[in-house]
């Protein structure tokens, strides 16, 4: 069976549940809001995993990051993104990729080496939503989204999720913790 993986930083509950209320100014859009348990920061997308993969996967990672010290990730705005007005496409809430993130993001793509991971400059930020296309286009004029909310976001580990699709909406379930030093 294949399995789709991706490997992320999962949020703290309360932070999960901060974000949450601070997006529900903007219910009414035609955005499709992600589920509060979802939230968190990817570092690589796998894609599509063979079941027989995913025990070397999380060796992998578990190796890659074990003695990397424990740290803090700032996000600091919730925005539209990766642009701006009608070409947006999700709502995200990021921040600055520090030197021990993006040292986290680069051993872990060395560690999947193996595997294809399209590479571009490493954003962090959470998908709180992602705009319905055709919707959007038809508002009168493009809403903004841009509110400042600093949070700092502990990083002691990382973990590898399936993520699911049900009827509803994607659900994403922790396969491995991996702890850093």
């Amino acid at each position: 069976m294949q399995r789709r993986i991706f490997v992320g930083i999962d949020l703290p509950k309360t932070v999960k549940k901060r974000l949450g209320e601070k997006i529900q100014k903007w219910s009414d859009l035609p955005i499709k809001w992600i589920k509060e348990d979802n939230f968190h920061i990817t570092l690589a997308f796998l894609g599509y995993i063979e079941d027989e993969d995913l025990g070397r996967i999380c060796e992998d990672i578990s190796r890659a990051v074990e003695n990397l010290e424990a740290f803090d990730v700032e996000l600091d705005v919730i925005e539209l993104g990766p642009q701006k007005g009608r070409e947006a496409r999700l709502v995200w809430f990021s921040g600055k990729a520090s030197e021990e993130l993006k040292k986290l993001q680069e051993e872990i793509e060395k560690a999947l080496g193996s595997f294809k991971i399209e590479k571009k400059e490493f954003h962090p930020h959470v998908t709180v939503g992602r705009i319905r296309k055709n919707k959007w286009q038809t508002l009168p004029d493009a809403p903004e989204i841009q509110e400042v909310f600093r949070v700092s976001i502990p990083v002691e580990n990382v973990t590898v999720f399936d993520s699911r699709s049900e009827e509803t909406s994607d659900k994403f379930v922790a396969i491995e913790t991996c702890p850093l030093a």
